[in-house]
């Protein structure tokens, strides 16, 4: 996991709405966009770079292409933080 990736993933507003959706469960690229008012390539954007970051996974169904957390990476961040916090 690169640490770095998965922060500068992690530190955009929009990026982070993504994830707290997607802890509902899985969602296709355009029930994503309908809670933004971003264009579908700006989400489409977002969802790469999340994806370039390995937080989330995608499935393709048909015509459909359905998102969903990877909480390896979200674990192992998490791992990373509470070593570091033990070190003070």
């Amino acid at each position: 996991m690169s640490i770095q990736n998965t922060l500068k993933a992690l530190a955009d507003p929009t990026r982070r709405q993504i994830i707290q959706l997607l802890k509902a469960g899985r969602l296709s690229a355009g029930e994503i966009t309908e809670h933004f008012n971003i264009s579908s390539a700006a989400v489409s954007r977002h969802l790469s770079i999340l994806k370039e970051a390995r937080l989330i996974r995608d499935t393709r169904e048909g015509k459909f292409i359905f998102y969903e957390i990877n909480l390896s990476v979200l674990e192992e961040l998490l791992s990373w933080l509470i070593d570091f916090k033990e070190g003070f």
